[in-house]
C-alpha cells in the first residue's frame, strides 16, 4: 500500500492534516486520539477492506471513484475515510452536511477545477451525515463528478437507497459497514490500554478482562461508545494503595450506564431466557412475555433470533384459533429487519403481546407431528389412482375419470377418498376461529350422509 503522507501546512483541511491533528486531538476525546491513520490499522469491515477486497485493491491503486460508506454510528466510517487520505495523494476536503451550505460546496468544487487543470491533482471530498443534504444540495455535486473534477466520499447511518437521490447513488459504489463484532471492539479497547501516546497506557491501569467483555457486549457493536466509557470510566477511578487504576466490571456497568445483563448469546442464559419467552407467550401471559423480551433486547439479542421465535409460536402454539397472529409475527419479522434496534422492540412487542394474548391452539402442529410420524413409521401409503396427475397413467387408464371436482358439486364439497387409511390428524379444537372451522367441517359431514 501507498504510503504518501500529507504535511503541508497550506493544505485547508486540518482534519487531515497530520501535524495539526496532532495539536488538535491532544485534549480530544480517546475516540478522536485512537483513530488509526492506515488501513494497516483499521480494525474491522474485512468485508470491504480485507486482502483482495474491491476498496482496498482501489485504494493500492490510487483509482478510487466515488463512495458512500454507510452503517451504524461508530462503526469506522470517518476513519476509514481518514484511512484512505492517508493513502492516496489527492487533495482532501471535509464538510459535515449538518453545518454546510451550497456556496462552501462551490467553493470546493471550483478549487478542485483549478487544481485538477493546473496540476493535475485529483480532489476528495468527505462529507460526513450526507443524508442531510436535500435533493437541490445533492444535484450541485452531479457535474463535477462526472467531469472527474471531485471524487466524494460520503458517510451515513441511513440506507443511502432512501436517503440520497438516484443520480447520486448511480456514480458512486455503495458500502455497508457493518456493526464491531465482540472481538473487533475488545482489540480496540486492548490498543487504547497500551498506547502510551494517544491512548492510557500512561496510567498504570489494571483492567479485568470481565469489564472488557462487558463493554464490548454493551457498546452494541460501537467502538466509539466503547472508547468513551472505557475513558470515562479510568479517568474518574481513583488509584488503588499500589497507585493502580483497577478497572472492574463494576466501573464498566457505571461507566456506560448498563449494568451487566447475565446472558450469553450462546450458551444456557440465552436459551433459558428464549424458553421463557416463548412459555409465556403459549402460557396467555403478556406481562412476562413482554419482561423476557425486553430482556433479550436490553443483552443485545438479534431481533432476528427473536422475531423467529415469535414466528414459531404463532403457528405452533396460537395456530388455527387466531390464524392472523402469524401474519403480524411474519410483518414484526420483516420490519425488524428493516429497521433494526432501537425501533424494533415496537413491532417484536405488538406482536409477542397479540400471541400471548391470542385464542390458543396447537391442533394443526399435533396434525403434522401424527403425519410424519406416520411417515416415518408405518409403510407408505400410494397416491389413489382418481387423484393422480392427470398426465400420468392413471389418465392413459381412464382411471383418473373417477375423481371428483370439489367445485361442480353444493357448497363446493364432495365426500370421497382423499387417503388409503382411515386416519385423522388434524382435531380442531373449540377455542377461537378454530371453532368455526370445526363446525364447518362437522356440517359438511352431516350434509353428505343427509344426502
Amino acid at each position: 500500500m501507498k504510503s504518501h503522507h500529507r504535511t503541508k501546512m497550506s493544505d485547508p483541511d486540518v482534519f487531515f492534516e497530520e501535524d495539526k491533528d496532532e495539536l488538535l486531538l491532544k485534549d480530544a476525546p480517546l475516540s478522536a486520539r485512537m483513530r488509526p491513520k492506515h488501513l494497516n490499522d483499521y480494525v474491522g469491515q474485512t468485508h470491504i477492506v480485507g486482502p483482495g477486497k474491491l476498496l482496498t485493491r482501489a485504494i493500492d491503486s490510487d483509482r478510487l471513484s466515488s463512495l458512500i460508506l454507510y452503517g451504524p454510528p461508530g462503526v469506522g466510517k470517518t476513519t476509514l475515510a481518514r484511512c484512505i487520505c492517508n493513502q492516496t495523494e489527492a487533495h482532501f476536503e471535509r464538510i459535515n452536511a449538518v453545518s454546510s451550505n451550497v456556496e462552501e460546496m462551490r467553493k470546493i468544487i471550483k478549487g478542485a477545477q483549478n487544481r485538477r487543470l493546473t496540476t493535475g491533482r485529483k480532489t476528495i471530498l468527505f462529507i460526513d451525515e450526507i443524508h442531510r443534504f436535500n435533493k437541490a444540495q445533492q444535484d450541485v455535486l452531479m457535474p463535477d463528478l462526472e467531469e472527474g473534477n471531485l471524487v466524494l466520499i460520503g458517510a451515513t447511518v441511513f440506507n443511502p437507497f432512501f436517503a440520497l437521490t438516484s443520480p447520486l447513488l448511480s456514480r458512486s459504489l455503495v458500502f455497508e459497514l457493518q456493526s464491531l463484532s465482540l472481538d473487533d471492539i475488545k482489540i480496540i479497547l486492548e490498543r487504547a490500554l497500551k498506547d502510551e501516546q494517544k491512548g492510557l497506557g500512561y496510567l498504570n491501569i489494571r483492567h479485568d478482562m470481565e469489564a472488557l467483555d462487558f463493554l464490548a457486549e454493551a457498546s452494541d457493536g460501537d467502538g466509539r461508545r466503547a472508547l468513551n466509557a472505557l475513558e470515562i470510566g479510568c479517568l474518574t477511578t481513583p488509584r488503588n494503595e499500589k497507585g493502580e487504576i483497577c478497572f472492574t466490571i463494576k466501573v464498566a456497568q457505571e461507566s456506560i450506564q448498563k449494568k451487566q445483563v447475565i446472558y450469553d448469546q450462546k450458551g444456557t442464559a440465552h436459551y433459558d431466557t428464549a424458553s421463557a419467552f416463548i412459555k409465556s407467550m403459549r402460557g396467555s401471559d403478556p406481562d412476562a412475555t413482554l419482561y423476557w423480551l425486553a430482556k433479550m433486547i436490553y443483552a443485545g439479542e438479534d431481533p432476528r433470533f427473536i422475531a423467529r421465535r415469535i414466528c414459531i409460536c404463532s403457528a405452533e402454539d396460537v395456530g388455527n384459533a387466531a390464524p392472523q397472529a402469524l401474519v403480524l409475527a411474519n410483518a414484526a419479522l420483516q420490519v425488524s429487519e428493516f429497521i433494526g434496534f432501537p425501533e424494533a422492540r415496537i413491532p417484536l412487542a405488538q406482536a409477542a403481546v397479540y400471541i400471548a394474548c391470542a385464542p390458543k391452539s396447537n391442533a394443526a402442529y399435533m396434525g403434522i407431528e401424527k403425519a410424519l410420524s406416520d411417515v416415518k413409521n408405518r409403510r407408505i401409503q400410494e397416491v389413489p389412482t382418481h387423484l393422480r396427475d392427470p398426465h400420468s397413467v392413471a389418465k392413459k387408464t381412464g382411471q383418473a375419470a373417477n375423481y371428483k371436482y370439489a367445485h361442480d358439486f353444493k357448497k363446493h364439497y364432495v365426500e370421497q377418498d382423499y387417503m388409503p387409511m382411515d386416519v385423522h390428524y388434524y382435531h380442531p379444537t373449540e377455542m377461537g376461529y378454530e371453532k368455526k372451522i370445526k363446525i364447518w367441517l362437522e356440517d359438511l359431514k352431516k350434509r353428505e350422509k343427509s344426502g
